[in-house]
């Protein structure tokens, strides 16, 4: 399942963290309505389930992490059907000073990180200033993924200036299902402050 470039946008609600998954039309504006993301808050093992519509009344994909409240966590991605797709997990060392992930699809290993250092270091600066740090980020952070054999960009992500998060992918390699790509789109925003 191909698609080559969507947005994500969040939604935050009192118990759930919802996230829209919407195409990219060809002029670049939002589109249809490919997939709706929930997250419920105070879980132990984080899992996040995509629908079909609003409605809510057919899963589709779904992360979910193989360990309970982990830094580390591995999480897989499954079809409808509870097949496997990938999976992904945060380079915790990396991390501390430049957000750093692995995604891994069949045929295909890659890494993507924070895009500026700087910007990540800023970030990291401005969580740990009391009160300051749990009002609104400034800082717009992207995400590229390469390809760990041939260094050729597969997956990017792009945080857009507005109050809610907002995010624009592109996924230049037909080899990242949609899926996976959207899964990992939701997850640097719903897991990136762990």
């Amino acid at each position: 399942m191909v698609v080559p470039a969507f947005f994500v946008k969040q939604r935050i609600t009192l118990m759930v963290n919802r996230y829209e998954i919407l195409a990219a039309d060809p002029d670049g504006t939002e589109g249809q309505l490919l997939a709706l993301a929930e997250q419920k808050r105070m879980k132990l093992k984080e899992e996040v389930v995509f629908y079909s519509d609003a409605t809510k009344s057919r899963a589709v994909f779904s992360f979910k992490a193989r360990q309970r409240l982990d830094v580390r966590a591995e999480h897989d991605v499954y079809d409808e059907h509870g097949v496997a797709l990938g999976m992904f997990r945060k380079q915790f060392g990396a991390s501390l000073l430049r957000s750093t992930w692995d995604l891994s699809v069949p045929g295909l290993e890659a890494v993507g990180r924070e895009r500026r250092p700087v910007i990540a270091v800023l970030r990291r600066v401005w969580d740990l200033i009391p009160y300051l740090g749990d009002v609104w980020v400034p800082f717009v952070f992207h995400f590229d993924f390469v390809d760990t054999a041939t260094g050729a960009t597969v997956l990017v992500s792009e945080r857009q200036k507005a109050v809610r998060d907002r995010y624009s992918v592109t996924v230049p390699d037909p080899r990242v299902d949609f899926r996976v790509a959207a899964c990992m789109a939701v997850a640097l925003d719903a897991l990136q402050s762990r």
